[in-house]
């Protein structure tokens, strides 16, 4: 089952619990990813990333939101950095 919506939903119970926790953040930027919302995700992102900057995972997916705004260069920069952290990654390749 995919329920986007629903998990969006307990996600954002989540971040109002407990709130500016990288894992929560890095999910729900996923989700919204997920869902086409760009914007949400990259604010969702941006935060995950300056509470765990070395994140590879938040990387690979800031990496691929900013593809879908067209700025290469940067999705370029965050993928390179997260394969720096988990080299190897078939995620970050």
């Amino acid at each position: 089952m995919k329920d986007y919506q629903g998990a969006l939903k307990d996600l954002h119970k989540v971040d109002f619990l407990e709130p500016n926790d990288a894992f929560t953040l890095q999910n729900r930027g996923n989700v919204k990813w997920i869902l086409k919302d760009y914007q949400g995700a990259l604010e969702d992102l941006d935060k995950a990333n300056v509470l765990e900057p070395s994140n590879a995972f938040i990387l690979r997916i800031h990496g691929n939101v900013k593809k879908m705004f067209k700025d290469y260069k940067k999705a370029s920069d965050d993928l390179d950095k997260a394969d720096i952290f988990e080299p190897n990654n078939a995620f970050t390749l």
